[in-house]
């Protein structure tokens, strides 16, 4: 997932963007309301983490021109702002989800996950010929056998297989796995490929990563 963090509390920012890139997600972290709108609105997030106390404008109004702009876009509040009925004001404002601090990185995690999946409705399992990856235990097989992947390559993996069949470019392959921070002229992409490649492909009849010449990387099991 490609998330964004609005926060204004640098050092929990700091955890949340930390913890939920080891899971291998793509996280953008912002520390104002005023840009956050705008932000969610130009750029392709699977969800939002928001607090209510922030500087600019708050987080009701945040939510409130996320609404406008992505009325679909997944919003999950986490805030010191605990009680059952600044819980219920919240969900009745928009809100899909709502957590207190202290949290779980754990949960707090899980819960965007089932947020997503409630967005988006789709099987637990992606399978391309006999490659498979299992969304909820994180596991990847090919022919039965498992694959051990590190998080990014398993985010990129995810990100390929959602997209199967169709091309996708070395910006587009950044800007959902990777985060806006990232230096584009780095070549992590590359190596990300290499690296699928070798536990994906390597001894297999019929390769499914391929390069698109000009363009970037598919993965289809179609034949060449």
């Amino acid at each position: 997932m490609r998330i964004l963090v609005v926060e204004d509390d640098r050092r929990v920012a700091s955890f949340v963007q930390r913890g939920l890139q080891e899971a291998g997600h793509a996280v953008d972290v912002l520390h104002q309301g005023d840009e956050a709108g705008a932000h969610a609105q130009t750029v392709d997030y699977d969800c939002v983490v928001l607090d209510l106390m922030l500087p600019g404008r708050s987080g009701f109004q945040v939510l409130r021109d996320i609404r406008t702009r992505k009325p679909e876009l997944p919003v999950l509040i986490l805030t010191a702002k605990d009680s059952p009925e600044e819980r219920v004001t919240g969900l009745d404002s928009g809100a899909d989800d709502y957590m207190g601090k202290p949290f779980s990185l754990a949960e707090l995690s899980a819960r965007l996950r089932a947020l997503v999946r409630r967005g988006k409705p789709h099987d637990t399992k992606i399978k391309i010929a006999d490659l498979e990856l299992d969304i909820i235990r994180r596991k990847v097989t090919r022919g039965g056998r498992p694959i051990d992947l590190k998080p990014k390559e398993y985010a990129l993996l995810e990100y390929l297989m959602r997209n199967s069949d169709r091309p996708l470019t070395r910006s587009l392959i950044i800007e959902h796995v990777w985060d806006i921070h990232f230096d584009s002229v780095s070549n992590v992409v590359e190596v990300h490929i290499n690296s699928l490649r070798n536990k994906i492909d390597r001894g297999e009849d019929v390769p499914l990563i391929r390069t698109i010449r000009g363009v970037g990387y598919m993965l289809t099991d179609a034949p060449s």
